[in-house]
């Protein structure tokens, strides 16, 4: 039996990460984390001492800190907030080294979006040039999403990125944000929730790969499988498809 801690566990991820935790039989819910206190959690980190991992929902501006706190406590981590370039990456390598105890970064949970992003790694190649549209619900804090910067770098990597031209702007940011030479043109709507389109182009035809969530749910599938393999690997490791085929 794994004893879970849910940081961010007064929020909407929290709360479901919670009680899918709690209903799965190899798991133990050892308590929700809130740095306010709100809704039943519990505010003290040092309170947390004897889970063996902590799955990280709390926002961007306090996730840094928890990781600290996580790593001196010896929790292993699997961290769902968005918003980890690779300098926050760096330094959550500098902070965990080869641990244990580990840190499992996830920018997105979706099992689908993790295979979109897999299939579009395996594309990038036999195409010209790739660019990504993601679109969030208003109430997203970040742009571009962490599932699109990394499918920009993935794809970037994989690829190349040729134009017959590079369009000149006419208005600051038409093109979009540039992650590895990949355009990001990031859409903030309400009504919306998840949705990520990688199209790529070469003359004659083009390729739309395109994943969409409709409910939080979605997720659940792909955090538990990371808390499941956290403690299985080594470091820090950036990616749900890094424990998708173990």
């Amino acid at each position: 039996m794994t004893r879970v801690v849910v940081s961010g566990g007064a929020g909407q991820m929290g709360r479901l990460v919670g009680a899918a935790v709690e209903a799965s039989a190899d798991l133990e819910l050892a308590g929700r984390y809130d740095p306010r206190g709100r809704d039943g959690t519990i505010a003290d980190r040092a309170g947390l001492a004897g889970a063996e991992v902590v799955v990280e929902f709390c926002p961007p501006d306090a996730v840094m800190d928890n990781l600290q706190a996580w790593q001196r406590l010896g929790l292993h981590s699997v961290v769902g907030t968005s918003g980890f370039t690779e300098e926050r990456i760096g330094a959550v390598r500098d902070l965990f080294g080869d641990g244990p105890p580990n840190c499992l970064i996830v920018p997105n949970f979706s099992i689908g979006a993790a295979l979109a992003m897999r299939f579009a790694e395996q594309a990038a190649p036999h195409f010209d040039a790739a660019e990504i549209i993601e679109l969030h619900h208003d109430k997203k804090v970040d742009a571009p999403s962490g599932t699109a910067i990394a499918t920009a770098g993935r794809v970037g990597v994989a690829g190349t990125q040729e134009r017959a031209t590079e369009s000149i702007e006419l208005v600051p940011g038409a093109r979009g944000g540039l992650v590895d030479g990949v355009p990001i043109h990031a859409i903030r709507l309400p009504g919306l929730l998840a949705h990520q389109e990688v199209i790529l182009g070469r003359p004659g035809e083009t390729l739309s790969i395109r994943h969409d969530v409709t409910d939080r749910t979605a997720y659940l599938p792909g955090v538990l499988m990371a808390i499941r393999k956290v403690s299985d690997l080594t470091g820090v490791t950036v990616g749900l498809d890094s424990v998708l085929d173990s």
